[in-house]
């Protein structure tokens, strides 16, 4: 499902126009990505948490030139489903 998917989807079940739902898309997106930034995460009760993840220093091998190299600590985005979220899902099957 696409971001245009979605638009289509809540403007048919609420009679909202296009414009408007894909403006309410878009900025809920940005402002989940605004709080990740500052590292606050952001809980949706019933659908799950989007969070961020540490990944500690590693290192990594080349193996064509058989070389290593670190790959410095970062953080990264992370969604984590809720549980009632992950039980539709598993007795969706």
């Amino acid at each position: 499902m696409t971001k245009a998917d979605i638009v289509n989807e809540v403007a048919k079940a609420t009679g909202i126009e296009k414009v408007t739902v894909q403006t309410v898309v878009e900025s809920f997106m940005e402002s989940v990505k605004a709080s990740l930034t500052k590292g606050e995460p952001v809980y949706l009760r019933g659908f799950g948490s989007f969070i961020i993840k540490h990944r500690a220093e590693k290192a990594a091998r080349n193996i064509t030139k058989h070389t290593t190299l670190t790959i410095p600590a970062h953080d990264i985005p992370a969604f984590k489903p809720a549980k009632v979220f992950n039980i539709a899902v598993k007795d969706n099957k």
